[in-house]
């Protein structure tokens, strides 16, 4: 452990010299700025501050010119520029002995300015590269700058390049432009949201069952407590940063959605699902033990830093619509903002399993007088067994082994719950179990909260069932494998709105491109309501502008939990269905699918730094690269000329009235427009 923490700790010296000593800012330094000239020109001033004794080559004024600099454009915003780059500042003229030429060159400033034509509601990266050559002494040196300027509707502007964050223009309403201050306390608020979500929620028996066999006594749970708390800061914060910087926005995501890893969290909640049956114990070999004591508890850290680790890493499926734009912005250059951000996320996280690791000692007292505690310890075991199901059901869609459809699914966990309750009523009976408590008459019975926790129990069992022949179980949909692995469903569909008349929807062609692959994956309400929805987009993006429709991109993922919710809790809404069926075309963009791309589709993302080969790649690049995203659920709306007709886009809100109003809103905007 303490060599790891001291090659962490060199990891980021090293990281943070490197982009030091990377700048040469005593020589020459850019700058950006935008400013909208009108409702259709956005002027981009690219600005040179040279240091002293430095002479910058000007741009290229003849062919046979040898020296100079020059401003290049990536090729996806060529069409975009207007007139001639414009050059201005204090150019002066001489000859260069060494060259046997003469030279333009600036000694104090300069300006490039470029207009480019954008909209009031257009919104898109303009990417390029600052080549200059300039002489300093006798030696003739180059010098390139990255740059990427977000233009924004509203004239709302973020610049950045390859150093430090920049912050140009009205950037108020763009995260990377908030104070720290404001990130921490936002990052804390999102870590406090976070311990509701699925994932985190599903740790918390584990860590009961951890800490309970763990602290003996009220200060061993301090401790635990708090070695467990510094645990998830530090991994959070640590690895999280490190991994988002070194492999790109998407890596954290891939390994929370990666088969493998959903396939080492099934055996992981197995392992401690049989164990809390009492299959055995889960321990350090007595020899490690022995060894662990002479160091005063060096095995117990480690434990506690890896039960901090696994809910780390388990909950980045949940958390990601809530620290994904923190990952973002730390991939594209801003350092200082990320880590604050994923501190305050990790701290909140961190205090209540801080708060509640107190409790273990106490109930390890309480345990004692009884053997309710090793009840409590069976009934975890069952759950963690129905947990592991869904991390095998994960790898299971990934990978496309249809092991564990969703009447297979749906029919285990029935079992698992209906033996829970059978458990509960005492009529299952463990090696390590006591004898229920007698009565005065010195009859065995239950005591009230074990009968309602049975109720309970059964009552979810049977709740279920219907799920055999169709039913969408809407309270746990985002748990299940999606309706269209389910071989029979006898559910009616539901073609009506909330007052009773037929959601009519237009004809659509039918999907294409990767359409035998992906319709297993279509959600439930999808299903129900007879949605058309396309898995390409520029398949899509075709079939809107035939239909004059608008364009909904829906950034979702096979094993995103908040992406069932919402479509569960918002998509399911006959109002809202009525919307998108008649309103819109739908492309659902899986960032997490290992469909292959032909060979001529694949391509080299300078974004996620690799080359794209699957479909879910390819998803998660132009997330990314084009609406600087990288959280599902994330909706964007689009015309025909793909500009954007609701700016920020639409993330995880399941708020009904909230979504109508902007579906709403985005049909308006387009038949003014169309």
């Amino acid at each position: 452990m303490y060599k790891f923490i001291k090659l962490s700790a060199f990891l980021i010296m090293v990281f943070f010299a490197g982009n030091v000593f990377s700048q040469d800012s005593s020589e020459i330094e850019f700058s950006y700025n935008t400013q909208r000239l009108s409702d259709s020109e956005v002027l981009l001033t690219i600005k040179g501050t040279i240091g002293k004794g430095i002479q910058l080559f000007a741009l290229q004024r003849y062919p046979d010119d040898i020296m100079y600099s020059s401003i290049q454009f990536d090729s996806s915003v060529q069409k975009l520029l207007k007139d001639s780059l414009i050059q201005k500042g204090t150019v002066q003229k001489a000859m260069d002995p060494s060259l046997n030429s003469e030279v333009y060159f600036f000694k104090d400033s300069v300006e490039w300015q470029q207009k480019i034509n954008a909209s009031l509601r257009d919104s898109f990266l303009v990417k390029g590269n600052v080549n200059v050559m300039y002489q300093k002494g006798g030696a003739y040196l180059p010098k390139e700058a990255k740059f990427k300027i977000f233009i924004l509707p509203q004239a709302q502007t973020t610049a950045q390049n390859d150093g430090p964050e920049l912050k140009q223009g009205n950037t108020e309403s763009s995260v990377a432009s908030k104070s720290l201050l404001w990130i921490f306390a936002t990052a804390f608020a999102g870590g406090l949201l976070a311990l509701i979500t699925p994932c985190v929620y599903s740790m918390i028996p584990v860590t009961v069952s951890f800490f309970t066999k763990r602290s003996k006594t009220k200060a061993e749970g301090i401790k635990n407590a708090f070695s467990y708390s510094l645990s998830i800061i530090f991994i959070f914060t640590l690895l999280g940063f490190l991994i988002t910087v070194i492999f790109g926005p998407t890596a954290l995501n891939n390994l929370a959605t990666n088969w493998i890893a959903n396939m080492i969290f099934f055996l992981l909640f197995l392992l401690f699902g049989i164990s809390f049956l009492g299959a055995f114990e889960i321990g350090l070999p007595s020899s490690w033990s022995n060894k662990a004591d002479s160091k005063a508890g060096a095995g117990s850290f480690i434990g506690i830093f890896f039960m901090a680790l696994t809910l780390v890493v388990v909950s980045f499926s949940c958390t990601g619509p809530i620290i994904g734009n923190l990952l973002v912005i730390a991939a594209r250059g801003s350092y200082w903002g990320p880590l604050i951000g994923m501190f305050g996320f990790s701290l909140a996280l961190s205090l209540p399993f801080a708060f509640f690791a107190f409790f273990p000692g106490k109930l390890n007292v309480l345990g004692k007088a009884g053997g309710w505690l090793n009840s409590v310890k069976v009934t975890l075991g069952f759950l963690e067994l129905a947990l592991a199901l869904k991390f095998l059901s994960n790898a299971d869609l990934s990978q496309g082994w249809r092991l564990l459809d969703r009447e297979i699914f749906i029919s285990l966990w029935i079992v698992i719950f209906i033996l829970l309750g059978i458990y509960l009523l005492g009529k299952i009976k463990f090696h390590h179990d006591d004898e229920l408590p007698k009565n005065d008459y010195d009859i065995p019975y239950i005591s009230i909260p074990r009968l309602f926790f049975a109720i309970a129990s059964f009552s979810f069992a049977v709740y279920m069932i219907p799920g055999l022949w169709g039913a969408p179980l809407k309270g746990i949909s985002a748990f299940l494998p999606p309706m269209g692995t389910q071989d029979f469903n006898s559910a009616p569909t539901n073609s009506t709105n909330s007052k009773g008349h037929i959601i009519s929807s237009t004809d659509l062609p039918h999907p294409v491109k990767y359409y035998d692959r992906m319709r297993i994956n279509e959600p439930d309400v999808v299903t129900k309501y007879g949605m058309v929805t396309y898995f390409d987009y520029d398949e899509a993006l075709a079939i809107a502008r035939k239909l004059h429709k608008p364009l909904m991109l829906d950034f979702t993922g096979v094993n995103c939990v908040n992406c069932r919710k919402m479509e569960g809790a918002v998509w399911s809404d006959p109002g809202v269905m009525e919307r998108l069926k008649n309103n819109f075309v739908i492309v659902s963009l899986y960032v997490d699918v290992p469909v292959d791309l032909q060979p001529g589709d694949q391509y080299f993302s300078k974004t996620l730094n690799k080359k794209i080969t699957t479909l879910g790649d390819k998803n998660a690049d132009l997330q990314i690269s084009k609406y600087n995203a990288n959280t599902q659920p994330y909706y964007f709306f689009l015309d025909a000329n793909e500009n954007r007709l609701e700016p920020e886009g639409y993330g995880y809100d399941p708020d009904v009235q909230k979504f109508k109003s902007m579906l709403d809103d985005v049909v308006t905007k387009y038949n003014k427009i169309k």
